[in-house]
């Protein structure tokens, strides 16, 4: 579950950053690194901070193959996506949950304590898309007033309070991402968002 959980997020969030510089009208070579950085991104700053080198995508090329594929599809099926928003809004969203999972467990098997743990799963499921987010010249969603980066902490929290009741692995890690997910969701539609801060 926790592998395919991690190709799927890889997927999505690959595609997430092919759409955003589709939208930027990038040259293909342009979609491929932007899809490329927005899925590598986070867990190759997570990996470098807890002294995992080389990087998880340079020890397996699975996760290269995957890239590529998500940037093929995302080329072929571009017009298929009509309403682009929607569906660079699913990608990020589903990503969000799965990588969010993936660097708490990557704190988990190192020892870490789990407010630390947190710390990794938000900046595994954020870094991909501020990068994409200031290559495609755009102010990254994390620093805008749409909660993002707090799902990601409110989806730890639920996580280490769930492991605490000793549930099956499989469904511990497929109950928090339905949590991070749906929460985002809902945030969206019924427009939650942080106090933004004016000036004094």
């Amino acid at each position: 579950m926790f592998h395919l959980l991690d190709i799927i997020g890889t997927i999505a969030f690959a595609m997430s950053g092919a759409l955003t510089a589709i939208s930027k009208k990038l040259d293909p070579f342009g979609v491929f690194i932007i899809a490329f950085v927005t899925a590598v991104g986070g867990g190759t700053l997570r990996d470098v901070m807890i002294g995992r080198t080389p990087v998880g995508w340079m020890q397996d090329l699975e996760y290269v193959y995957v890239i590529a594929f998500a940037f093929i599809l995302s080329i072929v099926f571009r017009r298929k996506f009509d309403k682009l928003r929607t569906s660079l809004f699913l990608f990020d969203t589903i990503g969000l949950g799965v990588f969010t999972l993936i660097g708490l467990e990557k704190g988990i098997n190192i020892g870490l304590h789990p407010v630390i743990c947190i710390a990794l799963g938000t900046m595994t499921a954020c870094f991909g898309g501020v990068i994409r987010d200031i290559l495609c010249n755009e102010i990254p969603v994390i620093f805008r007033k749409e909660i993002y980066a707090t799902i990601c902490i409110l989806g730890g929290a639920v996580f280490f309070l769930l492991k605490k009741m000793q549930l099956n692995e499989d469904v511990l890690y497929l109950s928090t991402s339905v949590v991070i997910i749906s929460v985002r969701l809902m945030a969206v539609k019924y427009k939650w968002y942080l106090p933004v801060l004016d000036k004094v």
